[in-house]
């Protein structure tokens, strides 16, 4: 099972350990469900411009624990709205990054990202070679494997799409 190389800018660094995902588009509209107004909330507090700045195949970097606190996917879902395609992080909440890889979107855990990153870097994610590499700066770094069944979870664009196909192939489905 292969996964085809992701290359981005970083277009943002959360430094802060523990980073409660929800302050993305903000707990006030934590509770909406439409892609475009989660995208309109997205980053406004911490970047006013961002959406404006943003391009699809971008990533967002966080430090330790990143998505800590009472996952949400309504931050997710309006970075994914904006084109973020990853969130590469010194390490995740244990709920946060499970959420996140069920839905198919890549969660690379990467000690020491924030110091090998600046926002705005163009990065590699290299998943044969499981390094992140920064191509702006040079430099490059390990990311902790993903299992099979995460593989063919990001592989397939979540865990329901993965179930079916393995269903298929099992000749249950």
């Amino acid at each position: 099972m292969s996964l085809a190389p992701l290359r981005g800018r970083v277009a943002y660094v959360f430094e802060e350990a523990d980073f409660d995902v929800d302050q993305i588009v903000g707990v006030e509209n934590i509770r909406l469900t439409d892609p475009d107004a989660l995208a309109a909330h997205a980053m406004r507090r911490f970047d006013p411009g961002f959406a404006e700045k943003v391009e699809p195949g971008d990533v967002v970097v966080g430090a330790e624990n990143f998505g800590y606190g009472h996952p949400h996917f309504a931050p997710m879902i309006g970075l994914r709205r904006l084109g973020i395609r990853a969130v590469i992080a010194d390490s995740f909440a244990t709920g946060y990054w499970r959420e996140e890889i069920a839905e198919g979107f890549p969660q690379i855990a990467c000690p020491g990202i924030t110091g090998l990153v600046a926002r705005w870097d163009e990065i590699e994610i290299d998943w044969e070679a499981a390094e992140v590499r920064n191509l702006s700066r040079g430099g490059a770094l390990p990311t902790a494997p993903y299992s099979t069944a995460e593989r063919g979870m990001l592989q397939a664009g979540g865990l329901i799409p993965y179930l079916r196909e393995k269903l298929a192939a099992d000749g249950s489905g």
